[in-house]
């Protein structure tokens, strides 16, 4: 699990493309890492499309967003030209980013129980420390909500 003032782990989660990449380098000053449970489902397409509506905003306020989920490269791809996403997107198929974020977890849906993402954002500064995290997330305004804050720090 992750706590505020630590840095943005190392680890290498591969872009729609095919190609890895560390999230340490990803980050040209803020970033926004958020994780989401799986491609083309009605909360995590609504949150991808709300960070890509937001994309000039966070841009132009010198913060980077990436989306993260355990679907495919090729998925995400299509999941992106469906949609029109612009909302950067990668793939961590064999867990380690996840793990390390700690939002592989045990879940529980009509009875059963089952590992899966728990939908979290992280917020680290400029300096690549964590400065803010939101678990179990409720889609509806949470993009605004990771603008806002990002933009105050």
């Amino acid at each position: 699990m992750m706590d505020i003032g630590e840095g943005i782990p190392d680890v290498t989660p591969t872009a729609p493309d095919g190609s890895i990449f560390a999230l340490r380098e990803a980050a040209k000053g803020p970033l926004v890492v958020y994780f989401y449970p799986r491609d083309d489902t009605p909360g995590c397409t609504t949150e991808a499309i709300d960070f890509s509506a937001l994309g000039d905003e966070f841009a132009a306020a010198g913060i980077g967003v990436i989306g993260i989920s355990r679907d495919t490269p090729a998925a995400h791809a299509k999941f992106a030209k469906k949609h029109d996403l612009t909302v950067r997107l990668a793939s961590d198929t064999d867990g380690s980013v996840t793990e390390a974020f700690g939002v592989w977890v045990e879940k529980t849906l009509y009875g059963r129980t089952s590992m899966g993402i728990e939908r979290s954002t992280f917020l680290f500064g400029a300096d690549g420390t964590l400065a803010q995290m939101w678990r179990k997330v409720r889609v509806a305004g949470h993009a605004r909500k990771v603008l806002e804050a990002a933009a105050a720090l």
